[in-house]
Formats: structure tokens, sequence, C-alpha cells
């Protein structure tokens, strides 16, 4: 499962069952950063649903590699993730996912208006397949 961690929305992905591609499933919306219990308790509903056995969340990095405020929020997600799920939570650089999931949308023709609810599954989707591009499954 990929996951794409914003102040309000948080982006869902998952692979398929061959672990070779990644799709957006759906944005899971709350009305404050600090919210998160309704936020968990769905990842952790997608989780048995999908049968995931391991999340990859994407970690908000400056483009000069330092980590700021977003980072941070981020690290603390991912201790809540790993103990609620008590799966293993990587952490990957996210970094232009949420610009080329926009120029994608573009290219795809979604409309400005359709793009705001798509663009965060979208960057989830970038974040998971470049996680499993990198790391591919060998049987």
């Amino acid at each position: 499962m990929g996951l794409d961690y914003g102040t309000k929305t948080v982006g869902v992905a998952v692979s398929d069952t061959l672990g070779i591609t990644a799709q957006g499933l759906e944005t899971i919306s709350r009305k404050s950063n600090k919210k998160l219990r309704q936020t968990l308790a769905r990842i952790e509903a997608l989780i048995e649903e999908y049968q995931i056995e391991k999340i990859v969340l994407g970690l908000p990095k400056n483009m000069n590699n330092t980590l700021g405020d977003r980072a941070e929020e981020t690290m603390e997600f991912k201790e809540m993730l790993e103990r609620r799920t008590g799966l293993e939570v990587v952490l990957w650089d996210e970094r232009l996912t949420t610009m080329e999931s926009e120029r994608i949308l573009m290219e795809g023709g979604v409309r400005r208006e359709h793009r705001k609810e798509r663009i965060d599954w979208m960057a989830a989707s970038l974040i998971l397949q470049s996680y499993m591009d990198a790391h591919p499954i060998t049987k």
C-alpha cells in the first residue's frame, strides 16, 4: 500500500497481486490535521480488504534533501501506523510526485475541478510505483 500523507487528506494506492503496478484507490479526507482516528480506521479497513503486508509512506523532503515540518509530521504518522497496524512502514522520497500527478491528470484530460479529488491518490500511486520499481519482487 502506498500513502501520500497531507494536512487534510491521505492519498491511497495499492499494488496488483503480482506487485508490478500501482493503482490509485481513494483519498481519505479529514477536517483537521490532528484528527486521525477515522483516517487510521479507514487505512486499517483497506489493509484488511486488500491483504496489505507493507506500507510505503511518502516522505516530503525539501529539494535540498533536508527535512522540514511536514516530514516531521509524516514520521509521527509513520509511528502511529506501525503501532496501529503492526505492519512495516517504509518512508519513501516523494519529491515532485504532486507536480507529476498534476501533469499526468492534465495530459489525461481531467478537468481542473476534478483534479483536486484525484491528485492525492495519483501521488500515492507514484510513490508506491517508485518503491516497487526500486524493490522488485523476486520469486
